[in-house]
């Protein structure tokens, strides 16, 4: 199975790198290393995973992120890598833009 990082979600993983650098030197590349990571590992994964909003979403294995991605014959497409602690109903408003096609 071959893994593509949508833009989106390569936004989310900066974000989310920028955030951890900001709290600690060295630990946004750690949380980049650990995400790609947990992102390579679809290769091997995918499908498996719970459906959610039109998604299969896994959680990431050091960090409290989802990562949000669909199917398409023989690839996993990340569109999403996002912080479970945000609240639920942005959650759901990032995922139903995607379905929509407005992002």
């Amino acid at each position: 199975m071959k893994v593509r990082i949508l833009a989106s979600a390569e936004q989310d993983l900066e974000d989310g790198a920028d955030f951890y650098e900001s709290q600690e030197p060295g630990v946004g590349a750690f949380f980049t290393d650990c995400l790609i990571a947990d992102i390579d590992s679809l290769a091997f994964y995918a499908g498996i995973h719970e459906f959610y909003l039109g998604f299969y979403r896994t959680f990431a294995k050091r960090f409290p992120f989802a990562i949000y991605y669909k199917l398409v014959y023989d690839t996993a497409f990340v569109y999403a890598v996002l912080d479970c602690r945000r609240n639920t109903t942005v959650i759901d408003t990032v995922l139903k833009r995607f379905q929509q096609g407005t992002s």
